[in-house]
């Protein structure tokens, strides 16, 4: 039967296979497969969902597919899953690092289908970095190997983390450091870098044509004029005021104690933050379930559920697909908006 959607699926990366990966993924499809504006396929090891699915007490119908194109006629009748068999048979809750080059391979290849236009996106699943790191794997994570695949293809790109959830969308200007190094880690140049790209992103993938964006300070009161710290003086309100300069509608530094409350959450459309959990965590409370990881700056479009693969849960069926859902739909939309 032929698509009435146009464009392309999103593409699935399976993550750790030993994690929640396989049954959420499962989860996902049952939940969206009556919805084929949101269809994806999992780049994956079919037989492996498969039993996964089962062992977490979910019968879902999976069919193996050849091509990208083939996904959107099969995905209201079946998870489709472009089969990539598992050098391993991965045990449920343990990762397995002998499978981490056939995870790195998965989302190289997600990376090429959406170079080439046969996806319209990425969802990727949790990555065990343990795992990753005991293979070789040589960068921090999900998010700057993606980057380094677009430059292995030739394409700019400048790797941003954004958080969205409960209507929020946040972004840590630094992000896996150590909370003594960030002082040092926060320059006026990473600020307006950041900043230029969350601007160009709220334009291009959310379809907002005047985005607000606001930034925090780092000290408590954002400094109080210098009484608790210089960072605001000498690194940020000069950031703020160079961006203000190029025409984008920039305020702050916010305190983070009230920048995130409901009446100065509606005044701007993303905040910057200073440092990881000023970030993240207002975003968890929020919307803890259903919170998305979103990578803007690259050449293509990319989001993931905003937790880890849970290895405890694995197995046992009660694992949330929210995350999971809240991340294909959020593709979707930038997908639509990018169009």
């Amino acid at each position: 039967m032929p698509s009435k959607f146009p464009g392309s699926p999103l593409v699935m990366t399976p993550g750790e296979p030993g994690g929640i990966a396989p049954e959420i993924t499962a989860k996902a499809w049952a939940a969206l497969r009556e919805d084929e504006g949101n269809a994806f396929f999992l780049i994956g090891d079919a037989a492996h969902v498969e039993r996964r699915a089962s062992d977490a007490g979910l019968a879902v119908p999976i069919r193996i597919i050849a091509t990208a194109q083939e996904a959107k006629a099969a995905f209201n009748t079946a998870l489709p899953v472009l089969q990539r068999p598992l050098p391993c048979r991965p045990v449920t809750g343990a990762f397995a690092t002998e499978a981490a080059p056939w995870v790195m391979a998965t989302i190289e290849e997600a990376v090429t289908l959406c170079l080439a236009g046969a996806a319209d996106g990425i969802v990727t699943c949790p990555i065990q970095k343990e795992a990753l790191y005991a293979a070789g794997f040589p960068h921090q994570g999900h998010t700057d190997y993606l980057a380094q695949l677009a430059r292995n293809h030739g394409r700019e790109a400048t790797d941003v983390m954004m958080l969205v959830g409960g209507g929020l969308r946040a972004v840590p200007v630094t992000v896996h450091i150590a909370l003594k190094d960030v002082p040092s880690a926060l320059t006026r140049e990473t600020i307006l870098a950041q900043a230029r790209v969350v601007h160009a992103a709220l334009i291009k993938n959310f379809g907002i044509a005047r985005p607000r964006i606001a930034v925090t300070g780092l000290n408590p009161h954002a400094g109080e004029n210098g009484a608790m710290g210089s960072e605001e003086i000498d690194t940020i309100i000069p950031a703020i005021k160079a961006l203000q300069q190029q025409g984008l509608n920039v305020r702050g530094p916010m305190p983070a104690d009230t920048a995130f409350f409901p009446q100065e959450r509606g005044a701007y459309d993303a905040i910057l933050c200073m440092y990881h959990d000023q970030a993240l965590i207002p975003v968890k409370t929020l919307d803890f379930d259903g919170g998305v990881n979103v990578t803007l700056g690259l050449p293509f479009i990319r989001t993931s559920p905003d937790h880890g693969t849970a290895l405890g849960l694995a197995g046992t069926g009660k694992a949330s697909a929210n995350s999971l859902i809240a991340a294909i739909r959020l593709a979707r939309q930038m997908a639509d908006a990018s169009a």
